[in-house]
């Protein structure tokens, strides 16, 4: 572990609670927003009784950290992935159930953290650590003890393009053009563009895809024991998410030609259990790719986990 502080904050703010505080802070988190990092030990530290900051360098020191954390409240400061990590540990000591998990979202990757009611902000993120209240919320268990907090998607959907930048020059920029501007367009170079989209437009019509999907899945789903789609009905997508009340929600969209009733709805069903059979298909459960697998069956759990959330 690459350092580990403790601090005691000796503020008269009456504000502050009195608490005893774990600070874990994801070293992606640290390398790829330090100063948005600084900021939430340096508010956790002044606002809580004792706090402890703990700088893993990978995810083996992550998960000693966790589990070394005593009475003190976790606060992990990290992203998407750091978030599930910590559960999946929690999980698997079975602890989730007495442990009220804090975090700072900090990184590229907020979505679930954001979909769960936590601030993005460094200071409003920390400020509901020390002020905010437990929350206990639903997860889906797998029949392989994997977590979903936010959603399972099948076929995953493909990761986000990565931004590049736009070259300085381009290819056939004539000589006055500005830098990252494109120049003239040759005459026989417009020609192929034109060549390459009638070809395009005169293609027969697909049928609707999920983004992401190779083609047609025969799956079948069951929810509760009762089969909502049989192999037969090929679909395009499956999400299951964690529902209130402790079941789970799942959304069947089928596969239809997109000039025949393209926006009829998706069948949905929600119950305690749901499996997914057939061919070996690939899943994504939250930020994490998994299978192929030939079958699946998730179990929602009722208030399995807490989150500290902003109160009002």
């Amino acid at each position: 572990m690459a350092e580990v502080a403790t601090s005691t904050s000796s503020s008269a703010n009456s504000s502050a609670r009195s608490d005893q505080l774990l600070v874990v802070v994801d070293p992606v988190a640290r390398r790829l927003d330090g100063e948005s990092v600084r900021i939430a030990k340096d508010v956790l530290s002044a606002g809580a009784a004792h706090t402890k900051v703990c700088l893993p360098d990978g995810p083996e020191e992550f998960a000693r950290a966790l589990g070394r954390r005593g009475s003190r409240r976790p606060v992990v400061v990290g992203d998407d992935s750091a978030l599930l990590r910590a559960v999946a540990l929690l999980h698997r000591q079975r602890e989730l159930a007495g442990c009220a998990l804090s975090v700072v979202p900090v990184g590229s990757a907020l979505g679930l953290a954001r979909s769960l009611g936590l601030p993005t902000g460094a200071v409003a993120a920390a400020r509901a650590v020390l002020d905010g209240a437990e929350r206990r919320l639903d997860l889906l268990v797998d029949d392989s003890d994997g977590v979903v907090l936010g959603a399972v998607g099948i076929p995953p959907a493909p990761a986000p393009a990565p931004v590049r930048q736009r070259a300085q020059t381009h290819a056939g920029a004539g000589p006055g053009a500005e830098p990252g501007e494109p120049g003239p367009v040759r005459p026989w170079l417009r020609t192929c563009q034109s060549l390459v989209r009638t070809l395009a437009a005169s293609r027969p019509a697909r049928t609707a895809v999920a983004p992401g999907a190779a083609g047609p899945t025969r799956l079948r789903v069951e929810v509760d024991g009762v089969t909502l789609v049989d192999l037969d009905q090929p679909v395009a997508a499956v999400t299951v998410t964690p529902g209130a009340g402790g079941v789970a929600v799942v959304e069947v969209r089928l596969l239809r030609p997109l000039s025949v009733d393209a926006q009829a709805s998706p069948l949905t069903a929600s119950g305690r259990t749901v499996t997914v059979s057939g061919a070996h298909f690939r899943y994504r459960a939250d930020a994490v790719v998994c299978g192929p697998v030939g079958t699946r069956t998730w179990v929602a759990r009722k208030g399995a986990w807490g989150l500290t959330l902003p109160t009002g």
